[in-house]
């Protein structure tokens, strides 16, 4: 029952924060495609799952595991982390870093998730930059 209050809630946040992101205009075109999308995009998103969420039939609720919950913890710091070096760590570094993070925490060997980690960052970069126009912050320390 708790997921499903969950999800209500869930589902009301998200509705007004699409009635929100829709208002959002900008005064110039700095990009191709303008601000709105993304947040309207995630929040579909977000919504789409909430009512997934409501609609699904109920089941036993199961505790993860010790070694679940550490992983867990573990992927919000380095989210976090990301999200305060992004600027001045820059996008490749900063996604390649998180990249081979997270990849050693769903099993990857540290040659593999540094590899992945490295192409990760360069080809998001790459397509965010080059090909969508959308412009990202490469680092202080390439300034």
């Amino acid at each position: 029952m708790s997921d499903r209050i969950f999800a209500g809630i869930w589902l009301l946040l998200c509705v007004g924060g699409l009635m929100v992101a829709w208002q959002i205009h900008s005064e110039y075109s700095y990009e191709p495609v303008g601000p709105r999308p993304f947040p309207v995009g995630i929040l579909g998103l977000m919504l789409f799952c909430s009512v997934a969420l409501l609609l699904r039939k109920p089941d036993a609720v199961q505790w993860p595991h010790r070694r679940v919950l550490q992983r867990l913890l573990v992927m919000v710091i380095v989210l976090l982390m990301y999200a305060w070096g992004f600027e001045w760590l820059g996008f490749p570094l900063a996604t390649a870093v998180l990249t081979a993070i997270i990849g050693t925490l769903f099993g990857a060997t540290i040659p593999a998730a540094g590899m992945s980690g490295a192409a990760m960052g360069i080809l998001l970069w790459y397509a965010f930059d080059r090909l969508l126009d959308v412009t990202l912050p490469l680092g202080a320390w390439l300034n």
